[in-house]
């Protein structure tokens, strides 16, 4: 197909400096749980960007000296020349294919405990790190900030012998030296380096000057830097970010613009719209001739073309959108802008740099297994067999199983026993902030929708007996999971007192609408996101609602997604009150009985109904019946039935969303043994 002429202008190239960017798709740094330990998984997951059209690709942090260690987090790292070959690799694989590798040289201060080198922490003064660990760093003299800019000239100079062709001077995020350098509340120096606007501007100028005079023949020099920390005047906001860019306008070749502190930067779609930022970044095209690059989870090609003809930015940055979608500008210049895997703002992505694991995506199963497992976000194999499949349930799962097999070319059959497509997408998606979520559906459901070999049956809920009778060859069961009513979950193994009454409540009756009288309780031992939404609504609802949790915060496990601070603050907002590190031990009917996870002591709570939200229970009751019938599955010529998703262990959409594309691509495909994936095993060197 022709690309629409309306989104030409995003196909110009842009020049960067000494080098030229073949569009204006731009993938910003970000972390990935891989970092410098699994380079071939990175180089891999890179040159997918690159091959899918993005003219920029980044690094994540990039650590310059053992005094900047992020361990335990797994990010790059330019110590020394031993880094220099992992660095390469990335190099090469997005050079194949045309794009330019950037590299986000950072020294974060303290912000690292330098838990792996065991150096010291410093800083631009005596403060405890940033962290809660028992530590603090120590103020840098005149000697340690020398250090410090030869440190960053070094990797400089070694990034660019990787092949790197556009090098970061990093001041965001409230993390980097540069960025602490330049905060008040941080900076309490009386030398040369502390005091005035101008000079606590003064090292984050000298970097610039410095790095490009090192490197800035070949190499671009690009800023990254946050331009309001969202927190008022005890923090960089916008009007002195004004006099910070105006003063170094026309050093950088590029300026790189966002807000601080992270959690603000990748606000979920729960909070915050497509092109939040603007407010905070649109000053800086009128001040700098030099090119500017914003983020804003941009997924639209209209809202990009504005962006770029409004005079905000000239490229659209990305860094979760280019997750979602390796292929998104591939696709908008091929006429294709329909296909694009749209990202759906969870930050499950953002977990991954968490957990220091390789991250993953709700949308895109692929990502992070370009190179383990060899996966393509694109292509898959084609179907070995003539085996037909009979998909049961149109969740997440069964959506994404159905997509891939009929893209393998397997004639699949996909029965869905309620009207709508979606599963679970497709009742949480009407819950406060969640609307978004519905692209997992839409995205699938769109994609079989051209797929001729697919067919799909609606309000069809099969029993054992349709089973048989369909001649399918391989039968695939996502049915989805159903939230307990008896309070089982992590605090307890058995069923609670009182739970079987009936205004107790589960997220699934709140989400069909069942009538819930007030006031009421949501006993959250989930820990994610659900029971902080449930408690929204049901406020919003007009009910008066508490929120129950035996965790230290509500939605604890948000932490790991960015979304923590943003929920307890809606939550707040709300009048929804929040009952941390207590447990639902009991419901009478008219309250509950808690118990402080700590002491045991006892308290009592009035609430007219209960909802808890603690665990689920996969819908086996059809892969069991058919299970329990091998000599029947052989007479009708089925040669596996197989459970997928949450119907076979509960979990993430992200996780039902790799199952079932797990599933779909491995069939018939040779056995990989016991490991599935490739592993990067660490060399010996002296």
């Amino acid at each position: 197909m022709a690309r629409d002429p309306r989104y030409d202008i995003l196909f110009e190239p842009i020049k960067i400096g000494p080098v030229t960017a073949k569009n204006r798709f731009y993938q910003v740094p970000h972390c990935n749980g891989m970092g410098h330990p699994n380079p071939r998984a990175v180089a891999g997951m890179r040159g997918m960007k690159a091959e899918g059209g993005w003219a920029v690709i980044c690094t994540e942090e990039c650590e310059i000296h053992p005094t900047g260690d992020v361990s335990p987090y797994k990010e790059a790292r330019l110590w020394d020349d031993h880094d220099i070959p992992g660095l390469a690799m990335m190099c090469d694989a997005v050079h194949e294919h045309g794009a330019l590798a950037g590299c986000e040289l950072v020294h974060n201060g303290p912000s690292c405990p330098n838990h792996y080198s065991r150096e010291l922490p410093i800083g631009p003064s005596h403060q405890p790190v940033n962290s809660y660990d028992p530590m603090q760093a120590r103020a840098m003299d005149r000697e340690d900030i020398r250090n410090y800019r030869r440190w960053h000239r070094d990797a400089a100079i070694r990034a660019k012998r990787a092949g790197f062709d556009v090098i970061y001077v990093y001041a965001g995020h409230d993390l980097s030296l540069p960025m602490h350098f330049l905060q008040r509340r941080r900076n309490n120096r009386t030398d040369e380096y502390g005091g005035s606007l101008e000079n606590r501007v003064r090292l984050f100028r000298e970097l610039i000057e410095e790095t490009k005079d090192a490197i800035g023949d070949r190499c671009a020099v690009v800023v990254r830097y946050a331009t309001d920390e969202l927190i008022g005047p005890e923090g960089l906001t916008l009007e002195e970010s004004q006099d910070i860019v105006g003063m170094l306008a026309e050093l950088p070749d590029l300026w790189d613009v966002n807000v601080s502190a992270w959690q603000n930067d990748s606000t979920t779609s729960r909070f915050k719209p497509e092109g939040n930022q603007e407010p905070f970044i649109a000053f800086v095209k009128k001040v700098t001739s030099k090119p500017v690059v914003g983020v804003g989870r941009f997924t639209s090609p209209d809202t990009m073309v504005s962006q770029i003809k409004r005079g905000v930015l000239d490229m659209i940055g990305a860094a979760r959108p280019s997750i979602a979608d390796p292929f998104l500008p591939k696709k908008i210049e091929e006429g294709r802008p329909d296909d694009i895997r749209e990202c759906i703002g969870c930050n499950i992505c953002v977990s991954g740099d968490f957990t220091m694991s390789h991250f993953r995506c709700t949308q895109n199963p692929t990502m992070g297994e370009e190179w383990r497992k060899g996966w393509h976000p694109e292509i898959v194999p084609v179907r070995k067999s003539e085996d037909e499949i009979l998909v049961v349930g149109a969740g997440p799962a069964g959506l994404e199983c159905a997509r891939t097999l009929g893209q393998r070319g397997y004639r699949v059959h996909l029965a869905e026993a309620s009207a709508e497509l979606g599963g679970r997408v497709a009742k949480e998606t009407k819950l406060p902030g969640l609307s978004e979520w519905g692209r997992v559906r839409d995205y699938r459901a769109y994609q079989l929708g051209k797929l001729l070999n697919v067919e799909i049956y609606r309000g069809s809920r099969l029993d054992a007996a349709h089973v048989l009778e369909m001649g399918a060859s391989r039968v695939v069961i996502a049915t989805g999971a159903d939230w307990r009513r008896d309070g089982i979950g992590r605090m307890h193994g058995f069923a609670v007192p009182g739970f079987e009454t009936a205004n107790v409540f589960t997220p699934d009756d709140v989400m069909a609408g069942k009538m819930i009288a007030g006031p009421v309780i949501v006993y959250d031992d989930d820990h994610y996101y659900m029971g902080g939404v449930i408690a929204e609504k049901l406020r919003r609802d007009g009910l008066e609602v508490a929120i129950v949790t035996p965790a230290d915060l509500v939605s604890s496990w948000t932490q790991k997604t960015l979304e923590a601070s943003h929920i307890q603050r809606r939550l707040l907002e709300l009048g929804i009150e929040l009952v941390v590190k207590q447990d639902v031990t009991a419901f009478k009917g008219d309250h509950v009985e808690l118990a402080c996870v700590y002491t045991g002591r006892r308290t009592q709570r009035a609430c007219a109904s209960l909802v808890t939200v603690t665990a689920r229970l996969p819908r086996l009751d059809l892969y069991d019946k058919l299970m329990a019938q091998p000599g029947a599955l052989i007479e009708a010529g089925i040669k596996s039935v197989t459970a997928i998703g949450d119907a076979r262990s509960p979990g993430t959409i992200a996780a039902a969303v790799y199952q079932g594309h797990r599933y779909a691509r491995e069939l018939d495909e040779p056995p990989t043994g016991e490991v599935a994936f490739k592993r990067e095993m660490p060399g010996l060197a002296v």
